[in-house]
């Protein structure tokens, strides 16, 4: 199995990386692409997953665009790392939350290469991170899609991106806690 890794400069707009995953996706299912890991960062863009509801948008003047991953609705903007992939569960076994627990593991093993610690919680998708005070804060966010067997979409890790843009949203549908990135 190829996959191919690709990264990103500049700013890619969200609609675009989306097409670019689909078209992939098409292109795997008719066995003429590699699967792909794709690293970049999005211009501001809030997106609303498969679960996500109107009343989390508290500012409805943002720019919003619902999305086919799984999740509610998230901030993407500069600072903010986003790992999206294409990948062949047909030939990984057929098990998401086996993907998912992979997924959560490389973040956590790479925050703790940083003495960042961090942790995966059954009941909140995503990674957390509890900071001095005991306040729990997601730092990274999860979403993906699986359509006949590939995966596809990802994840977002929080590195100096504005917290102030989630005060528009409730992150992930989750209000009780917080949103960080690393350079808080």
């Amino acid at each position: 199995m190829t996959i191919e890794i690709k990264k990103s400069v500049k700013p890619v707009k969200y609609r675009s990386a989306i097409d670019k995953l689909e078209d992939r996706l098409e292109q795997i299912k008719i066995n003429k692409g590699n699967e792909l890991i794709w690293i970049l960062e999005h211009e501001e863009i809030y997106t609303g997953g498969t679960s996500s509801k109107n009343n989390e948008i508290l500012d409805k003047s943002i720019n919003f665009v619902k999305t086919n991953r799984g999740g509610k609705i998230t901030y993407h903007g500069p600072g903010q790392i986003v790992f999206y992939f294409v990948l062949d569960l047909n030939k990984r076994g057929k098990n998401i939350k086996k993907l998912i627990t992979a997924i959560e593991k490389t973040i956590i093993d790479s925050l703790d290469e940083y003495n960042i610690s961090s942790f995966a919680d059954r009941k909140n998708v995503g990674i957390w991170h509890k900071d001095k005070s005991g306040k729990i804060n997601k730092i990274a966010a999860i979403g993906i899609k699986v359509k006949k067997w590939i995966a596809y979409h990802g994840f977002a890790l929080n590195i100096s991106n504005n917290l102030d843009a989630y005060k528009k949203i409730i992150p992930c549908g989750i209000s009780n806690r917080g949103v960080t990135n690393l350079k808080t």
